[in-house]
């Protein structure tokens, strides 16, 4: 199963964040519960440049075997301790396309899932395309704060620069389809990606959203 969390922290904890941003990983990778995972930064997902981070928000998604365990490991307890807030999500893949650090992360396996529902998009940005790339993306972050059906979306990055993406919610599957395939917006930078390749890695999954405790927007 794959879990999200994202904690809101005060400034007086941001010393916090950029050490565990930087050490967590070397606990992670020794335990047996963990596969794949990343530690994520946040923005507000409009530009899609540093001036969009979010110091004060911070995240992590996981595939774990045993999620309660995963809930009370030492790395969730700390960024727990260190919060203010904490939201987390568990997640089942419905369908999943593309790459991730050059690993297929999220295996489907839910099935007539018609509840609500997660995505994440991930894309590995090419250096020479950087400033392309943001002119193209206003549009797109706009259409998709007044998409039907939107019930939630944030960006998420592994660093300032060049890797991109956001994590969003939604009412129902149909509403994140017509989004991302009927939405004009979105259509053209789809387009733009073929002619302009600004990507050297993406991805794009959906997610059934089987349990959430807290908020998003916290």
């Amino acid at each position: 199963m794959i879990v999200a969390y994202f904690w809101t922290i005060t400034p007086s904890r941001i010393p916090f964040a950029l050490v565990a941003m930087g050490m967590d990983r070397f606990v992670l990778r020794r335990s047996r519960n963990v596969g794949f995972f990343k530690s994520l930064g946040t923005g507000k997902g409009e530009t899609f440049t540093p001036s969009d981070a979010n110091a004060l928000r911070w995240g992590l998604i996981a595939h774990v075997h045993d999620i309660e365990s995963f809930d009370h490991s030492f790395v969730v307890k700390q960024w727990r301790k260190n919060s203010v807030s904490e939201f987390r999500a568990v997640l089942e893949p419905i369908s999943s396309h593309g790459q991730w650090a050059k690993q297929e992360p999220f295996i489907a396996t839910a099935q007539d899932w018609d509840g609500p529902v997660a995505a994440i998009t991930r894309a590995r940005i090419k250096w020479h395309q950087n400033f392309r790339f943001w002119s193209s993306v206003p549009p797109v972050t706009l259409s998709l704060k007044s998409a039907p059906g939107l019930i939630s979306a944030i960006g998420i990055g592994e660093a300032p620069i060049g890797l991109q993406g956001t994590f969003s919610l939604w009412d129902t599957g149909a509403a994140i389809k017509n989004f991302a395939y009927k939405g004009p917006a979105h259509q053209k930078a789809i387009a733009d990606t073929t002619i302009h390749r600004w990507y050297s890695e993406e991805l794009f999954a959906r997610f059934a959203l089987k349990d959430i405790r807290g908020s998003i927007n916290s």
